[in-house]
């Protein structure tokens, strides 16, 4: 579980985040949503210590990981798994030495451990036998999906998805939200998604939280978040259909 308390974050006098708290259960997709600016982006970076923030706490496990230095955060960062937006694959390195990586870093098991983890990832995310492909050969998808192996190589506790559907077909963004939401619960990890993609956030999401001008403007579940009575989420929730209206 991660439990923020009050947590800001200013870059010089724009303050980005207002005294935000929230809680991410195990077991369940968290979302965060929010408009351009909304401060989604600064939030999860703050999340995972790539920005440190001015105030407040991040709790993992009831480790206030905000007041680690930079050698005590790393027992919970070997617990951190991540889905960068553009999967953030290594072009130069094929498949299986992209899972490896981690593997190398932080884990001490032997030669052939590793490369057991490596298929059963693999495995996991419906990708078999392509441990020597390159990444240039990849769809968009199928990178996608040697991102969500990679970052559950190290079994992690915590697992962080930035616009995991950014760039893919609605087909292939369906799959991937299914893959992580079954990983989620089969290992009953503590995911935390952000995401603009309503369909995402229709499909999945268990428990949401919608930023607006750095704060914690609402939170609820996919089901009450279409019967929000709150004006910016419910513009943020239909503007599509709004859009479409406007122009019949």
């Amino acid at each position: 579980m991660i439990e923020l308390k009050n947590v800001s974050k200013s870059f010089d006098s724009n303050q980005v985040l207002k005294n935000i708290s929230a809680t991410f259960k195990p077991g369940i997709t968290n979302m965060i949503i929010g408009g351009s600016g909304s401060g989604k982006t600064t939030l999860l970076k703050c999340m995972i210590g790539l920005h440190e923030i001015d105030a407040g706490e991040i709790n993992y496990d009831g480790v206030d990981f905000s007041k680690l230095d930079f050698k005590e955060k790393i027992p919970i960062r070997k617990e951190i798994g991540m889905l960068f937006q553009s999967a953030a694959l290594f072009d130069s390195m094929n498949v299986e030495d992209n899972i490896l990586f981690p593997l190398n870093m932080f884990s001490d098991f032997t030669k052939e451990e590793k490369l057991d983890r490596i298929n059963f990832c693999l495995k996991r995310v419906n990708l078999e036998n392509v441990n020597q492909l390159k990444i240039a050969d990849l769809s968009g998808g199928m990178k996608k999906r040697v991102g969500i192996a990679r970052a559950i190589a190290m079994q992690p506790k915590y697992l962080f998805c930035d616009e995991p559907n950014s760039g893919l077909d609605p087909k292939t963004s369906i799959i991937i939200d299914n893959l992580i939401r079954e990983i989620t619960l089969e290992y009953q990890i503590t995911t935390v998604i952000n995401s603009h993609d309503m369909n995402s956030v229709m499909e999945i999401g268990d428990h949401i939280i919608f930023l607006h001008q750095g704060q914690n403007w609402w939170e609820g579940s996919n089901t009450e978040l279409i019967k929000a009575d709150n004006q910016e989420v419910n513009e943020f929730v239909f503007a599509s259909k709004l859009m479409k209206s406007k122009y019949q």
